[in-house]
């Protein structure tokens, strides 16, 4: 009975949560299509020719979909073979944190059952606390995994358009990066 009542309690909670971060996500999707457009009627205003380097992916753009799922940036990337990678990753922490969540529920109860018996048992409690910390360790390692999965998508889409190509004379690889320069009066 307890665990159908902790079940609706953490329901609650996540809808709480799920408040709270629609917001946000709705204001990033707004503030990045507004520097858009701002950045598209500058450069039209100033009737630059077509030498012009034009990102093909926006780079807040992939954030905002990584956001909203963990994956879909590097999908728009094109960068396929990263969402297994993120998914997994991020499966494994999670069924981590559940594991450790029963375990500290598990030795909570029974440390309270010592308790209410007249014998407390120090083992259950200091089990409880270690699970305890083992489980808000996975929590974090969550929210970093969350947040290297949003710093890739921003970082590989201002590295989509970079060209790595092979030198025909040396037959190597090399790095090409463009740098155009605007003429005072242009």
């Amino acid at each position: 009975m307890t665990n159908s009542k902790g079940c609706w309690i953490y329901l609650i909670q996540l809808d709480n949560i799920k408040i709270k971060i629609l917001p946000v996500v709705l204001l990033l999707f707004l503030i990045t299509e507004i520097s858009a457009q701002n950045i598209k009627d500058t450069s039209t205003a100033a009737g630059e020719s077509d030498t012009v380097f034009v990102m093909q992916k926006s780079p807040w753009g992939a954030v905002l979909r990584s956001a909203v799922l963990p994956g879909w940036g590097q999908f728009y990337n094109e960068s396929y073979w990263k969402i297994p990678v993120i998914w997994g990753g991020t499966a494994a922490l999670v069924l981590g944190w559940i594991d450790r969540n029963k375990l500290t529920v598990q030795y909570r109860d029974l440390y309270n059952q010592s308790i209410d018996s007249g014998a407390p048992d120090d083992s259950y409690k200091r089990l409880r606390e270690f699970y305890k910390d083992q489980r808000d360790l996975f929590a974090v390692f969550i929210g970093l995994a969350y947040f290297v999965n949003l710093v890739d998508a921003y970082v590989d889409a201002h590295l989509f358009d970079f060209d790595v190509s092979e030198n025909k004379m040396l037959r190597a690889p090399e790095l090409n990066v463009k740098f155009y320069f605007n003429r005072l009066g242009d």
